[in-house]
């Protein structure tokens, strides 16, 4: 019976790889896509993620701006090696229509490239490069990984122990992919936090063949089944936005006596009262 199980097994990957080969390279692959799919252009969006929330109009301009000297970016580029947050954020902030996308990232380097080619005369006359023309960014919003972990399984061991060690091969091909990101949107001209928003993603990966084969014949059978670890962070941090926009649709402002920045009402030793509780001084009218 295992021997035919096996045999069957080594057919079926056969079968696949031959398909494979069959039918070359198939552009707009689903299995391919993550949760970020489609296109944007203005307020237009084509084939967007249906679980994308959307605005009806936006709420003011917005630059995502990724730290990349943080520990979270060197996993993810290291470990796992994936490239920048940043393209990925900016099609579902322009999809959703909640914000208008302004850029302050690497592209910065040539806008400013064309200026410096206006300034030295290089351009056209007619190449309408004036000053005055960018747009400022109201907000600036800030991507981060909290938890992202490649194997939170361990179901293939406590299979083994119970039904033996054929069904823990199995099982021990089975890998749970899970990530955990955070979004804050700060107001570029006051620094305020504004929003901040937590989102996760979860992904069991069935790489039924990789325990019973092993070496080269358990790789090929794991590549059919195989969840990228990129596709869970990207889906986490669709939840992400998705819970922020949610948040901004309901926005209620802070709101501090005295105004914010004027000391706050905790007082701390040495003062005589909270800066915000003072009374203020009025200023007294000269006379004529």
């Amino acid at each position: 019976m295992k021997t035919r199980f096996v045999v069957a097994g080594l057919l079926a990957i056969i079968a696949l790889s031959a398909k494979a080969d069959l039918l070359g390279t198939e552009m707009g692959n689903s299995s391919a896509k993550t949760t970020a799919t489609g296109s944007a252009g203005g307020s237009n969006s084509q084939n967007a993620n249906t679980q994308l929330e959307k605005c009806d109009k936006p709420l003011g301009t917005l630059a995502v701006v990724e730290d990349q000297n943080a520990a979270w970016y060197a996993e993810i580029s290291g470990q796992y090696q994936l490239g920048s947050t940043v393209p990925v954020l900016k099609l579902l902030v322009q999809q959703s229509n909640c914000f208008m996308v302004v850029d302050r990232g690497a592209a910065m380097q040539v806008i400013q490239g064309e200026r410096n080619l206006r300034d030295s005369g290089e351009l056209r006359q007619s190449s309408n490069f004036k000053k005055g023309q960018m747009v400022a960014a109201d907000y600036a919003m800030s991507p981060s990984i909290t938890f992202s972990n490649n194997d939170a399984g361990g179901i293939g061991g406590a299979l083994a122990g119970i039904a033996g060690r054929t069904v823990g091969a199995i099982a021990g091909g089975i890998k749970t992919k899970e990530a955990s990101t955070m979004l804050t949107l700060v107001d570029n001209r006051s620094s305020v936090q504004v929003a901040a928003a937590e989102g996760s993603s979860k992904n069991t990966d069935f790489s039924l063949f990789g325990g019973l084969f092993g070496g080269g014949l358990g790789a090929a059978g794991g590549g059919y089944s195989n969840t990228a670890q990129g596709k869970v962070i990207v889906a986490a941090f669709t939840d992400s936005y998705n819970n922020l926009v949610r948040a901004v649709k309901n926005y209620k402002p802070q709101t501090i006596e005295g105004g914010p920045g004027t000391g706050g009402s905790l007082a701390v030793q040495g003062e005589e009262e909270p800066a915000a509780e003072a009374p203020v001084k009025k200023k007294k009218s000269k006379k004529h």
